[in-house]
């Protein structure tokens, strides 16, 4: 018996610390790109930086003003877009779905979308939108969107199947509707979930640069029309980063730096909005 014992008492511990080692290889290569960003780009910001559009080629100076605007609105056309279409194929898939057709379509083709290069969704769109017209914000909101959508979709589905269905058969036996079921029960219910897969697919495409060459194409002033070519961190950061300037260098490393922890505070944001109650499901 004890040998038993301290086998177990040894296996538990040794599982325990290939389990926190996986953890921290995890975790590790997070914190050495931050630090690297902090180090590399830290230095570079300041004022002019958050307040200024890019200055001339040659000239000292500048800052992305108008590229983290840019991105802003890309991304909340993106969002609003992306995440309405991606919750709603979520809740056909897990609700109204089982067993069709449709369904199945619906789920391989957003299993497909998942694989696609964000490069191809940039061309797509630009054979759809910008072809034969011009670069937009609206295009770029729209390739993101595209990008979004496969995310949640798999993962709304997914959190609603953990729905227990009793709690489904008590509200359908109160007399409420299958839609409002859905709605206020089982949606609820699975809204952290949801919440956590919605977050993953904005800090997926905020970062993307591909998409945004073949639409929204980046602007070096300033541009808030949505069927004008705009500016965008990641753009900005990609142009600078292929210059053979030192200054733009330097500043491509600062927008870098700004742009995740852009997404760092918008994704802690939602999650402490969601763990205060407001957003949670109900238990």
């Amino acid at each position: 018996m004890r040998i038993n014992s301290a086998r177990r008492y040894a296996v538990n511990h040794l599982v325990t610390g290939l389990a926190v080692l996986s953890t921290l290889l995890v975790i590790a290569p997070l914190v050495a790109i931050l630090v690297y960003l902090i180090y590399m780009g830290a230095s570079s910001l300041n004022l002019a930086f958050f307040t200024h559009i890019p200055a001339p080629v040659g000239e000292l100076g500048g800052g992305m003003a108008n590229a983290m605007v840019g991105s802003a609105i890309v991304l909340a056309l993106a969002s609003s877009m992306g995440i309405p279409v991606g919750i709603a194929a979520g809740v056909y898939l897990a609700e109204f779905g089982r067993g069709r057709m449709l369904a199945t379509a619906v789920r391989f083709t957003a299993d497909v979308l998942n694989g696609v290069p964000s490069i191809v969704m940039g061309l797509a769109v630009f054979a759809l939108l910008v072809q034969g017209r011009h670069y937009s914000a609206f295009a770029g909101g729209v390739a993101l969107a595209v990008m979004m959508v496969p995310t949640i979709t798999r993962t709304t589905e997914e959190m609603l199947a953990t729905v227990p269905h009793a709690i489904r058969e008590a509200a359908l036996g109160l007399g409420v509707p299958k839609w409002r079921t859905v709605l206020s029960v089982s949606l609820k219910t699975a809204s952290p979930g949801i919440i956590t897969g919605c977050m993953l697919a904005f800090a997926r495409v905020a970062g993307e640069t591909a998409p945004l060459l073949f639409t929204a194409f980046g602007n070096q002033f300033w541009s808030f029309k949505l069927t004008e070519p705009i500016a965008a961190l990641p753009l900005q950061i990609y142009v600078y980063a292929l210059s053979p300037y030192d200054e733009w260098h330097r500043l491509a490393w600062a927008g870098a730096l700004v742009l995740i922890v852009m997404i760092m505070v918008a994704v802690t944001l939602v999650r402490i909005y969601a763990s205060r109650g407001v957003m949670k499901g109900a238990s």
